[in-house]
């Protein structure tokens, strides 16, 4: 028969520090505390250590409340330096959690409104042209009579079923002004078409006699400028008297000391066979 070991079981550890050490400095009144630096949630009571500013969890809420053994830095940092003056120190709970909470609340939008607002920039408008300088579009007869259309289906009295107390029919002047307008510029279509014609052969003639003197133009133009050109171009083709300017320095074709260049070239003749026959 095998018997195994029975593997030990790690017994539960407590959430939070306990001790019956006692601080003998005075009690952290809790109501003196900001809002913002307690934190009396059921079960996950914090406030900020008067001596070391950090937040430390309050053991004892049902009994003796009091701050938990804590060190001055932050977690899992070598060389932690223990709070001597806040750990164990008590805690008077004369808030309510309800009310504190409130608290909290209310105070969240008096910080938001102590904020800057952004700036937003303005757009740029272009601005509005004055009334002389507005061009009403024209009008025209298909317009007018579109609107006298929808009016007419919309207008009781237009219908014929606007009466006034004695039971006659009621005018519409508004009708009666689209109507009267209408008729105007339906005498006036044929006028307005023949203008428009007139303008239109009159823009198409004038394109074709640009056309046709462009080419007369430009010859012309051409020959009251030619003279100049030809000129230039005699000039510029002919070279000034004395020596032709070059663009760089001349380059000697001839040694300054001959009988120095001469000495050179045998010597290094001599050079040349030595190096020839030592190989």
């Amino acid at each position: 028969m095998i018997t195994t070991p029975v593997m030990p079981k790690a017994s539960k550890r407590r959430r939070k520090t306990r001790t019956s050490n006692v601080n003998h400095r005075p009690p952290v009144i809790a109501s003196k505390l900001k809002v913002t630096e307690i934190d009396l949630t059921p079960g996950k009571e914090h406030l900020v250590c008067p001596d070391c500013s950090t937040w430390v969890p309050i053991t004892g809420m049902l009994g003796m409340p009091k701050l938990v053994p804590h060190h001055t830095g932050r977690a899992k940092t070598g060389e932690p330096h223990r709070c001597a003056a806040g750990s164990n120190r008590q805690v008077t709970i004369d808030v309510e959690a309800d009310a504190w909470r409130t608290q909290l609340i209310e105070g969240a939008p008096t910080a938001a409104s102590r904020r800057a607002t952004k700036v937003l920039p303005k757009p740029k408008v272009k601005p509005a042209p004055a009334a002389s300088q507005v061009k009403p579009a024209p009008l025209s007869a298909e317009q007018v009579r579109r609107a006298f259309r929808q009016h007419q289906q919309q207008c009781l009295a237009c219908k014929g079923e606007a009466k006034n107390r004695d039971g006659q029919l009621l005018p519409c002047p508004d009708g009666e002004s689209l109507a009267v307008t209408f008729l105007r510029l339906l005498r006036q279509e044929p006028k307005r078409k023949a203008v428009r014609e007139f303008f239109a052969r009159e823009r198409r003639r004038f394109d074709r006699q640009y056309a046709q003197a462009a080419p007369a133009k430009r010859a012309s133009e051409w020959a009251a400028v030619l003279p100049k050109v030809k000129d230039a171009d005699t000039r510029r083709s002919q070279m000034p008297v004395g020596a032709k300017p070059s663009e760089a320095r001349s380059v000697p074709l001839a040694p300054g000391d001959e009988k120095t260049f001469d000495q050179r070239q045998a010597e290094l003749g001599r050079q040349y066979a030595a190096r020839t026959a030592a190989a």
